[in-house]
């Protein structure tokens, strides 16, 4: 094959045939075997026997990429495309038909929408992978003449699985956001953009269905540049058929060339047309090329002085600057955490159009590991970027911290600290668990990035967040449903362990040299982008169908908590009943057909409740409890006191010198002090007292006193539900409330928990509490003719407040979306006008940018409404719009009830049960 035409060529891995380039698939074996997802096994076999030669220059080979976006703007569609002209599959997968590769789950094939996001590998162009082929020294050669090796994570869209989009947006080192070219920047996009922005995330925007009618490419440029506050830098504008005809390719101001797909093909054949051709046969798309060149070439010129190099070289010709030089330079954009420029394509994979382009510039564009932005880590409390750590500069910058803390306090001989880059030395890999999967013929499948170092098999896995080891028996290469066994998974790659029995999704996992069971006291307290999980606002009970099947039903419950943290389980003291809790309708329903289904666990799901919640309107009197039994034939004795007052969100600031924990627990502060405690500090990270009972450190007995009050604040004292906005101030008197080795941490636990349900009954008396509901932020999108009618609806029959119409609105930081706001400084607003944006087709020429150009333009209401009206409402808006209305919702927080609404609920919850 000949090297030196196919570095030309935009599609790299196409041969020139006339006028027409289709894509070479030689060297995909053609024995690929007939299962439903056409898995090259022997190729896969083959390939598995390389993993194990992986070195880090192949790093540069590799891509792990995710495609983000609104639901229903063709993320699963445009995967099953890059992974037929990969070679990976012999047929296009269908949503519809619920024949697609990372869809594979019986609910979402059902549903015809992602659920759980999926991992795949693949390579391109097309080969047998990075580490059998050589690479092409060229520097005027694009990285995409080389075969890549592309980790691609396929995300849910349904605001309800939020939290499984930020736990794939972590590993990521670059992402596709995918727009629908209708109905433009939709406001789950926002929301998932704002996620990637969290973590820096290098982006590229494909602007798909661009064969529909009503597309607009103009409007949807323009939206990026005012709703995402970046500036687009179109890199293709569509191609439609006599300028306003039928769309049949792009126009790439990159190359300065036109690509045309023939409709009704399954893509692999491309028609490439020069500008002199286009010139020709279609002068108005190539008059708009070469504004679209010019507009490219001065936005890069903005922020890139070597491109100004390059433009001054070529004699000021926009025209004549290389492609290669251009390339470059959107690369340089892309990995500038600075930089507010963002590559923008153009096609339409349901029809096949658009999708080559688009994985050539994944490749030329978007960061190996190497290059991706350094991830934070926490160690001891102290944040900082991985790379810090394994140079060592973290641990020191944390063990002086320690030190400093300890100044003034009194340490134990014989006490040393471990070396800092003697423990980062002995580190042999460092990978964060970011998904958990119940695979029925595998057992429990652990998804693991690894960060540094090689994860082998066999070798022991440090768990930093549940304090314990355990071995990774076996090592997987996932191919979406299939696998493939390897021996070691190095950093920046993305595999399966499987045997693993406690892992969980978030947790991070270190291995240290000679198998030790724990690693260094610095290393233990090691986090990888941790993240905060939202409250569950929806519930629902679980009943077995037998006292036998209880033990099953529970086995099956923590399964699903190890795959999906946002779930979560708890037992009602008096009715005993289970209460699975989740973040929205669908979310909850999702759980059950998994528990019903998947599981084969043989229960009955209640009806889905809101999760209400009970605050304080006033502070109680101090109680003290004195906890003092048998347990176990061994005696305990603890004593507490507890008082209990409102808590406004912020940290009470009459913090004293005898406060040993001020700690903020969903939605409730606690406050824990011990007057006359002598607190000694033995190690960096060990505190005692020679008042604690035997055995037990300070950090123990802090453990067992918050333990004790979040399990008295789980039970209102007046309605039951969970208590929010409390602040419990636990106090211990060592002379009065330790009683030496009979205090034991159990007994701290009931003491604690016993004097704060005290103190919350001694509300009832007093103050008394208030319900507290959920109000959530909506933002719903909607046409101009369905929008008044909307805006009724929600101000009055649902007592909704409307903030905004067509404007954006901070995010709460309580907000579902992540670990707290973007920004603390957000960046100016951009100009719509002064970006560049083609015309398009049917759009008046004279409209105005900050005008509705038609009733069919869609407008978007923000507002704040209570949850409980939010339950079905997608039903009631489809009937408003027509069938076109769309919203997301997110928690915004939780507001007190009027007497009035608060009574309205209670008779309506005790009529229901």
């Amino acid at each position: 094959m000949v090297v030196a035409p196919l570095l030309r060529l935009p599609l790299t891995g196409v041969r020139c045939v006339g006028r027409s380039y289709r894509p070479q698939f030689s060297a995909v074996k053609r024995d690929i075997c007939p299962q439903s997802l056409q898995l090259n096994i022997d190729r896969a076999k083959s390939f598995s026997t390389s993993l194990s030669k992986w070195q880090v220059q192949d790093l540069d080979r590799t891509r792990n990429i995710g495609i983000i976006a609104h639901i229903d703007a063709g993320k699963t569609t445009t995967t099953e495309r890059m992974l037929f002209y990969s070679g990976f599959t012999r047929r296009i997968g269908d949503v519809d038909e619920g024949s697609t590769v990372t869809d594979f789950l019986p609910a979402e094939r059902a549903r015809g929408i992602t659920i759980q996001s999926a991992a795949i590998t693949f390579h391109w162009p097309p080969g047998d992978g990075a580490e059998s082929q050589p690479a092409i020294q060229d520097s005027s050669a694009p990285r995409s003449a080389n075969s890549h090796t592309i980790n691609l994570i396929d995300t849910p869209g349904h605001a309800d699985f939020t939290f499984e989009v930020m736990r794939s947006l972590r590993i990521l080192d670059g992402a596709v956001c995918i727009l629908d070219g209708v109905a433009g920047v939709e406001a789950q996009t926002e929301q998932v953009w704002n996620q990637a922005s969290t973590y820096n995330i290098p982006r590229v925007i494909y602007v798909n269905k661009l064969d529909r009618d009503g597309a607009a490419f103009g409007r949807t440029v323009r939206e990026v540049s005012s709703r995402l506050a970046v500036y687009p830098a179109v890199c293709h504008i569509p191609w439609f058929e006599g300028g306003d005809g039928s769309f049949v390719g792009v126009a790439d101001a990159v190359n300065l060339q036109g690509l045309r797909w023939k409709e009704g093909e399954d893509g692999r054949s491309v028609k490439m047309s020069s500008l002199e051709q286009l010139d020709a046969e279609e002068p108005a798309l190539s008059e708009e090329l070469r504004r679209a060149r010019i507009a490219l070439v001065e936005l890069l010129s903005e922020e890139d002085d070597m491109i100004v190099e390059k433009f001054f070289e070529c004699d000021e010709d926009h025209l004549a600057v290389s492609p290669m030089d251009i390339v470059d330079s959107l690369r340089r954009c892309v990995l500038d955490p600075t930089s507010r420029i963002v590559p923008l394509f153009a096609g339409a994979s349901f029809k096949n159009m658009g999708v080559q382009p688009l994985l050539d510039a994944v490749v030329n564009l978007l960061p190996s590991p190497p290059e991706a932005p350094d991830p934070e880590v926490s160690i001891g409390g102290v944040k900082g970027g991985l790379r810090r750590l394994l140079s060592g500069d973290l641990i020191v910058k944390q063990s002086e911290e320690a030190s400093q803390s300890s100044k003034g306090k009194k340490k134990k001989k014989g006490s040393h600290s471990v070396d800092p880059k003697d423990a980062i030395s002995k580190l042999e890999s460092c990978a964060l668990a970011f998904k958990v999967v119940n695979d029925a013929k595998r057992g429990v499948l652990v998804y693991v990035r690894v960060y540094s170092g090689s994860l082998d098999r066999n070798s022991l896995l440090f768990n930093t967040n549940l304090h314990l080891s355990e071995r990774a028996p076996r090592l997987l290469k996932m191919y979406a449903n299939d696998a493939v066994e390897v021996d070691s998974i190095p950093a920046g790659h993305i595999g399966v362990v499987v045997g693993l029995k406690h892992a969980r999704t978030g947790d991070t996992l270190v291995s240290y040299a000679g198998n030790k069971p724990t690693p260094p006291e610095p290393l233990t307290s090691l986090q990888l982008r941790p993240i905060d999980v939202p409250p569950p606002v929806f519930f629902t009970s679980v009943e077995p169908h037998s006292l036998s099947e209880e033990k099953r039903i529970h086995e099956s419950l923590q399964l699903l908590l190890r795959e999906d943290p946002s779930l979560h389980v708890t037992v009602d003291e008096e009715s005993g009943q289970t209460l699975l809790s989740g973040m929205g309708e669908l979310h909850l329903e999702i759980a059950r057909d998994r528990l019903i289904n998947d599981m084969k666990a043989k229960a009955s799901m209640g009806r889905i409740e809101i999760g209400y919640r009970e605050s304080s309107t006033g502070a109680s009197g101090s109680v003290t409890k004195i906890f003092e039994k048998d347990v176990a034939g061994r005696r305990g004795k603890a004593g507490c006191t507890a008082m209990i007052e409102p808590f406004s969100g912020e940290t009470s600031s009459d913090v004293t010198e005898d406060t040993i924990l001020t700690r903020l627990i969903d939605g409730n502060n606690i406050v824990i002090r011990a007057p006359g405690l002598q607190v000694e500090r033995v190690r960096d990270d060990e505190e005692t007292s020679p008042f604690l009972p035997p055995g037990m450190d300070l950090e123990t007995l802090r453990t067992a006193l918050q333990n004790g009050a979040l399990a008295a604040l789980a039970r209102g004292p007046q309605f039951t539900f969970p208590m929010h906005n409390t602040q419990v101030t636990l106090t211990i008197n060592p002379t009065e409330h330790l009683f030496g080795s009979d205090t034991t941490t159990s007994a701290l636990s009931a003491a604690a928990r016993q004097a704060t349900s005290a103190a919350l009954r001694d509300l009832v008396a007093g103050p008394g509490t208030v319900m507290m509901e959920p109000l959530m932020n909506v933002i719903i999108s909607v046409d101009e003719a369905s929008l008044g009618s909307v805006v009724h609806d929600i101000s009055s029959s649902r007592g909704g407040h409307i903030l905004s119409l067509d404007e954006d609105v901070p995010v709460s930081a309580t907000d579902a979306s992540g670990s707290g706001s973007i920004s603390e400084d957000p960046l100016p607003p951009i100009d719509p006008k002064r970006v560049y944006a083609p015309a398009d087709p049917f759009e008046s020429p004279s409209v105005d940018l900050d005008m509705p150009m038609s009733t069919s333009h869609q407008r978007t209401i923000t507002a704040k409404v209570p949850l409980k009206e939010m339950v079905g409402y997608l039903k009631h808006l489809r009937s408003l719009t027509a069938g076109r209305g769309t919203f997301v919702m997110s928690v915004d927080r939780f507001e007190n009830m009027s007497a009035q609404r608060q009574k309205a609920v209670l008779s309506e919850l005790r009529g229901g049960f």
